[in-house]
């Protein structure tokens, strides 16, 4: 077996494509700070089939999962950069699959995941043996070593929102809406999101009205039940009250309420639902123009009632209010009077949107703006408050981003960038969209990546819906939770010694620059900087 059978030790870094080479430096050390994941992958090669088992020896925390290909028939738009891997259509290594006991090895590369988890009990060296066992218990074995240093990650106040879609869970699994098994589902994926760094949620109160085609409605996941009576309106949270306790529960801290304007300029309402004189039905959706009388008056009536529900439950301060998402100028004045009246309703509460043009915030339409990173620029210096985020158009100038033909490098630089330039906070609109663009109809995930063909694929989503009710993980999830606990590790050392010292670690004392837009395309360089971040903390403890 120790002829026909090779181990390999890579970074995470690392995207291994069918026809690639196994790079020749193995990765056999590194660093971590308490209380952080750290992953790497495992690569066996092979000159035949045959079926063994991977077994590990460590006092760390670990998992392993088979890595998995997943077909792009849209892997990038044609106006894209050229900072990419591969760019034509075929397999992606993204989907990560827990292993079995029993591994059946292909001819060739097979590659696995392993993620490691520290505590302040691992702190010092450790060790971790990896054993490949055959049917014949021929073994061949590889070894890597971790030093866990005596610092927590510091992620302050960060927010981060992947928008969380109930209603593609709903439909993927064929679940009833606030079913006992759809809750179920949704808690185990809240969960997995809690892991990875997500502590605040897409919570829809109304429907979102994201992504849905005008006229079109998406599933109901409605929160508020709504009740008309005699032209009363009244309001039962009980709904609300369970999704904020579960969600608590995983670990979520900041609550996102769901837009209470329809998408692109804020034009109508979205689709609420409610019990009029006893009949269900909906009272307010692409027919109710934004400025009407009726849905203003109900959004006064609705603003007070879901404020004393949000103080009386201590949530103000974790509250977050959206109006429409990305207005452009050309809906500037439908989305300002939107603003306006939003702004007065829920006064001392934070209100924010995904918006790029920098006249928005100038004008003072919007107190707490979120551009796309190649828009950021314009922001920087000028606001208190600012977050960014991406999404498909953001394929130029080099900017972070999640697609699958992506270097994982592209995806973890987020993390060094958004903490030189001081980012309160990070969204993205896909952590489970499983529909095609505008939501006209369910998807399989692990067959079509690019919503329809709409969207590149790793955009609208980061985790796979198992047969169980629990999401896979995708590689992208694992790497942008490196970028998150690279400006954790930094916020750490910073509070050490001091910002230009963490400064001059990430771009080597003047060699590079860090921006949104400049980098080092180079592995090494993200991996000696952040080996060096960990050292220069364990040099400073006390």
């Amino acid at each position: 077996m120790n002829n026909s059978v090779r181990l390999h030790i890579l970074s995470s870094l690392e995207k291994l494509y069918h026809n690639d080479k196994i790079p020749n430096d193995n990765f056999s050390n590194f660093s971590m700070l308490r209380n952080e994941k750290k992953s790497f992958q495992l690569v066996v090669e092979s000159d035949d089939t045959f079926n063994g088992e991977i077994t590990i020896e460590s006092s760390l925390e670990y998992s392993i999962c088979s890595v998995e290909y997943i077909k792009s028939d849209f892997p990038m738009a044609k106006d894209s950069d050229d900072y990419f891997r591969f760019s034509d259509d075929g397999y992606y290594p993204d989907l990560l699959i827990p292993i079995k006991d029993t591994i059946t090895f292909k001819k060739g590369k097979n590659v696995f995941w392993i993620e490691v988890i520290s505590s302040k009990k691992n702190v010092g060296s450790n060790d971790i043996i990896i054993t490949l066992i055959d049917e014949s218990h021929s073994s061949v074995t590889g070894h890597i070593s971790v030093e866990v240093i005596d610092c927590d990650l510091d992620f302050n106040d960060f927010i981060y929102t992947n928008w969380f879609h109930t209603d593609c869970l709903s439909s993927y699994y064929n679940v009833d809406v606030f079913s006992d098994e759809y809750w179920r589902i949704t808690k185990n994926f809240l969960q997995t999101a809690a892991d990875y760094g997500m502590n605040c949620v897409l919570t829809p109160l109304f429907t979102p009205p994201l992504d849905t085609e005008i006229g079109k409605e998406r599933p109901t996941v409605q929160l508020v039940d709504v009740k008309v009576s005699n032209g009363k309106y009244s309001f039962n949270f009980d709904k609300l009250d369970y999704w904020i306790k579960i969600s608590k529960e995983c670990g979520i801290k900041y609550f996102e309420m769901s837009h209470l304007f329809t998408q692109w300029g804020a034009k109508y309402s979205p689709k609420i639902m409610a019990t009029v004189d006893g009949e269900y039905k909906r009272i307010f959706g692409w027919d109710t123009k934004a400025t009407s009388k009726e849905y203003s008056n109900f959004l006064k009536i609705f603003s007070v009632e879901l404020k004393k529900y949000l103080e009386k439950n201590n949530l103000k301060d974790y509250t977050l209010i959206h109006v429409s998402d990305e207005p452009n100028l050309s809906m500037l004045f439908t989305y300002s009077k939107a603003s306006k009246l939003i702004h007065k309703l829920f006064d001392g509460y934070k209100i924010v949107d995904a918006l790029s043009n920098p006249l928005f915030y100038t004008l003072k339409i919007v107190t707490s703006p979120i551009p796309a990173n190649d828009h950021i620029e314009k922001f920087l210096g000028k606001c208190d408050d600012l977050w960014t985020y991406y999404c498909s158009a953001q394929n130029k100038k080099f900017v972070s981003n999640r697609f699958f033909c992506n270097d994982s490098l592209r995806t973890r630089v987020i993390g060094y960038q958004m903490y030189k330039f001081d980012i309160k906070g990070f969204l993205h609109w896909g952590y489970n969209f499983y529909y095609t663009q505008l939501s006209k109809s369910i998807i399989d995930p692990y067959k079509v990546s690019d919503a329809g063909g709409k969207f590149p694929s790793g955009d609208s989503y980061v985790v796979y819906p198992s047969k169980d009710g629990t999401p896979y993980h995708s590689i992208r999830l694992k790497v942008f939770y490196d970028a998150l606990q690279d400006m954790a590790a930094l916020n750490a050392l910073e509070k050490l010694t001091n910002k230009q010292t963490c400064i001059d670690i990430i771009e080597q004392n003047g060699k590079h620059s860090l921006t949104f837009t400049e980098y080092p395309h180079k592995d090494e360089w993200m991996l000696s900087s952040r080996e060096k971040i960990n050292y220069t903390i364990k040099e400073n403890l006390k």
